[in-house]
């Protein structure tokens, strides 16, 4: 049975028993003490932990997602991948324990026929949390498993909480005996790798406190409502159902397998070492497009470092398998055509990710030529020493600095006839990771009462927003809260925030910032300061009272300041223009991945790998300003999230979208887009768009900056005014002030050149005196003088080095000192015959360091340095002679 066949069925089992099919969620996680997605609840969890009211009582979905903690480990195990798949069914107050057994008894052991996996029953084998009888009967009384293949597990094994204080409960856990062949008798609780998990039913019954039962803390009592959640490994049930011994040999990974058999001429399946290469491959590549596919560009922090690993990894697995020439738009591609069934926006996305991986293999291939200097240096560096070891500092420096992975360290440490400190380097990573864990641990703690606001949504239901329509809108003021709880009023002065029932104030998303305006009541006023949405269904507006007092239940009025509005529907429209220009110009896969915008001012993040020419600039802010003197139409029309993509609706990164949708039209297919903002009704009233800005903001990412509006008339004005002065300085019409400025800095670089001539024969016409001032210390002959004015740097190390050459033949030292105004530079240097007779101008600093409060070192011939006291140069010179005179 192929994967997207399991994943099928699961949808449509819970499908037909009534379940509500949620499309999967984004990789990147909402939640910020996760960088991914690593449960299929995640989507979920705001439900379960009381923060919002569920607006289904079951759901079901196959959920992506991508656990990196034990990267290690991939390859080396036969079971365990970064990206997978998890399926689930979830129920929220509606069916319990029975409820679930009998749903997943039905689908692992029903027969194919009827939809179901028709695994055989007599090889099944469930766990139970060790007091957890009930689920024990259950599972006699559904499934008729005997009591030895239903085993007691402790808390650490059959016991779920998030780790943090809300729900928690028994679950019990599904396992398949895959037979004799793959290990001993006993059930689970003997061998995990024969008897293999592939689901996990999470009975949701108590609520925990700070810490749990697996703290050895009692839980606080049972949740109001029961629930359930489960989670089925796609990949565990389909190596199982393909009869393959692993999860690399199934049909969506061991082809990627192949294309790197190709690629390598190597055979999978005839040495282990290159097998764990092979099945790196295969996992990083496909987590990696995943993860591109979803918006994650490879950088050097967060999930963008993640990603960049991922994909080194795999660059380095294919050349310990001697591949030399570039591997991953090959295995991209076919990732691409492995699971474009199930998730078809990789065909979509297809130009985009090429893009992102042939530039990052480019890079890292540079990486590891800098890096392979880097080794041979330190290999050199150890013989010298007699050394037969790599320390393993070096080795750790080379992988976490320089990226450098460390099997390729030991490799080539082998070949230089090496061995690496493998127990320093592991020493200093669990340093690094424990270090990692305690800042995840730092961020990771209880989620916010929210239970506030689902009150008020629960018995006043969602927020009206009316802001399409009208610009102000009389409301029932349904709450106020002060400092997280309920107050009945706020008086002058107090800043509050403000629940209605409905309102014409735009909530801050989709980029576009939160209305400003007022809300007046009956014998009070209120300044609007900001507008959030709370479970993106209740608009929570942050006030500043500014007049009596307002009282929750009465009758208000809200206002949208009418020039902010104007402001902000340009910007967000001018938003969409922009990007449409930007796709036209530079093509469909420069894809918005963020925007921020307000009256006067949109910028606009997309996917690139260079930056933008002068002229490129210029053809993006014309088609954009042809788009507003078309007077485009704009339109708006609701539909479901499918039927928006089949229209070509762009659904953008970092964007959580509801079943039903709203798409902004500008220009028909020209611009179409899904938003929840508000636009102008044609493009003639964005005005002008001047481009401001374009950088680079990360790895694959550009932004561009534009005024919009009269603030696009504001910029071009104050460039007009900038053009006319210059002109005016120089004397010339305004079209030739560019040529005329390229003079005048043409004819500057020149002076600078010759000033540098005669700066530099000043400073060599100083050498002479400065030797003929030697004098006769402890039998050196001995230059210490503070140096000419304006003579510093590399000048003063050039001006030792010419005095000391004056002075060949003889135990000569030069110590020239540069002072400015708090800080000092000196150089020193020593001929061969004063290293000859002792002196080593890295000692002879060391003397006078603390008189100016210094730093420095060098060799024997020079040393150089610095200090912060400019006043202690004659205590300095006075340590020197005292230290030759010794």
């Amino acid at each position: 049975m192929q994967t997207h066949e399991i994943r099928r069925r699961f949808l449509d089992h819970f499908e037909r028993s009534g379940h509500t099919v949620v499309p999967s969620g984004s990789l990147i996680s909402e939640d910020p003490t996760v960088l991914f997605t690593i449960a299929g609840m995640a989507p979920f969890k705001p439900y379960f932990l009381g923060q919002a009211t569920p607006p289904f009582d079951r759901a079901t979905s196959v959920q992506k997602c991508v656990r990196t903690l034990d990267i290690e480990n991939v390859g080396i195990t036969t079971r365990h991948n970064t990206f997978f798949q998890m399926a689930g069914n979830f129920s929220f107050g509606d069916y319990f324990k029975a409820g679930a057994i009998e749903h997943a008894w039905e689908l692992v052991t029903g027969s194919i026929d009827d939809g179901n996996y028709g695994f055989d029953p007599e090889r099944i084998w469930v766990t139970v949390f060790e007091t957890d009888d009930e689920a024990i009967a259950l599972w006699k009384d559904i499934a008729g498993l005997p009591d030895e293949r239903i085993q007691r597990r402790g808390v650490e094994d059959n016991f779920w909480d998030m780790g943090v204080a809300g729900p928690c409960g028994p679950c019990s856990e599904i396992y398949y005996d895959r037979g004799p062949e793959f290990g001993v008798e006993g059930g689970p609780i003997a061998d995990e790798e024969r008897y293999l998990e592939i689901w996990n039913l999470v009975f949701m019954q108590d609520l925990r406190g700070d810490a749990g039962p697996k703290q050895g803390v009692p839980v606080l009592g049972p949740l109001p409502n029961q629930n359930i959640d489960t989670g089925l490994g796609v990949e565990r049930v389909a190596f199982l159902l393909q009869g393959v011994d692993n999860v690399f040999e199934t049909d969506l990974l061991r082809p990627i397998i192949g294309t790197a058999e190709k690629l390598s001429g190597r055979v999978y399946g005839t040495d282990h070492t290159d097998d764990v290469r092979f099945r790196v491959i295969a996992d990083h590549i496909r987590s990696g497009t995943m993860l591109i596919n979803d918006g994650v560009t490879p950088g050097n922090e967060g999930r963008s470092y993640v990603l960049r690993r991922l994909l080194r990894r795999t660059i380095r697995s294919a050349r310990l398998l001697g591949v030399t020439e570039p591997v991953l738009p090959t295995l991209t591609a076919e990732v691409r055509d492995l699971m474009s069934e199930s998730y078809p926006e990789l065909t979509e996305n297809y130009s985009r990710i090429e893009r992102t991986v042939e530039k990052e293999e480019q890079t890292f291939l540079k990486t590891l030529a800098s890096g392979t200097k880097l080794f041979e240096s330190t290999a050199a560096q150890a013989k010298a020493q007699s050394s037969s070891t790599v320390t393993g500092e070096s080795a750790f420096a080379l992988h976490d600095t320089y990226g450098f992975p460390i099997d390729l360290t030991l490799e080539m440490a082998s070949e230089a006839g090496l061995s690496v400190d493998t127990k320093g380097f592991t020493a200093l990573m669990d340093e690094q990771r424990a270090r990692a864990r305690a800042d995840a641990k730092a961020r990771k703690g209880g989620f916010g009462d929210l239970s506030v606001y689902k009150e008020l949504l629960d018995t006043g239901g969602p927020t009206e927003f009316t802001g399409y329509d009208e610009l102000q809108s009389e409301a029932a003021l349904r709450g106020l809260i002060a400092d997280g709880k309920r107050v009945t009023s706020a008086a002058e002065g107090d800043i509050v925030e403000v629940i209605l029932d409905r309102t014409p104030l735009y909530a801050e998303s989709g980029g576009q910032e939160s209305d400003a305006g007022v809300i007046l009541g009956p014998n009070s006023s209120a300044e609007v300061l900001d507008v959030q949405k709370v479970s993106r269904k209740l608009w929570v507006h942050r006030v500043r009272v500014t007049d009596g007092e307002l009282h929750e239940g009465e009758s208000v009025l809200a206002k949208v300041d009418p020039e902010w509005r104007t402001g902000a529907r340009q910007a967000h429209s001018g938003t969409h223009v922009v990007h449409a220009a930007l796709r036209q110009v530079l093509g469909p896969e420069a894809l918005q991945s963020g925007s921020y915008n307000k009256p006067g001012y949109l910028r606009l993040d997309f996917a690139w790998n260079s930056g933008l020419s002068t002229e490129t600039r210029s053809e993006i802010e014309e088609v954009a300003n042809l788009a507003v003197r078309k007077d485009l139409p704009v339109s708006v029309q609701y539909t479901s999230l499918p039927q928006a993509r089949q229209l070509g609706a762009l659904a953008l990164f970092g964007e959580t979208y509801d079943e039903t949708v709203r798409i902004v039209e500008i220009g028909g297919p020209w611009s179409i887009e899904l938003c929840g903002g508000t636009h102008v009704d044609h493009s003639s009233q964005i005005g002008p768009v001047s481009l401001i800005g374009e950088s680079s903001i990360g790895s694959g990412v550009r932004r561009i900056e534009a005024a919009v509006g009269m603030e696009a008339f504001r910029s071009l004005a104050a460039e007009r005014a900038l053009v006319a002065e210059l002109a005016g300085l120089l004397k010339v019409p305004a079209p030739e002030v560019p040529a005329r400025v390229e003079q005048l800095v043409e004819r500057l670089r020149s002076a600078e050149k010759e000033l540098e001539k005669y700066r530099a024969a000043a400073v060599l016409a100083s050498a002479g005196a400065l030797a003929d001032s030697a004098e006769q210390i402890g039998g050196v002959h001995l230059v210490a003088a503070t140096a000419p004015d304006g003579v510093s740097g590399g000048d003063l190390r050039n001006l030792a080095s010419d005095v000391r050459g004056r002075l060949a033949g003889k135990a000569g030292v030069v110590a020239l000192f540069s002072a400015s105004a708090d800080a000092v530079s000196f150089v020193v240097a020593c001929t061969p015959a004063a290293v000859d007779a002792g002196h080593r101008a890295g000692d002879l600093v060391k003397s006078f360091l603390p008189a100016i409060g210094g730093r420095g070192g060098g060799r024997s011939e020079l040393a150089q340095g610095g200090g912060t006291d400019p006043a202690g140069i004659p205590a300095a010179i006075a340590a020197l002679k005292g230290a030759l005179e010794s």
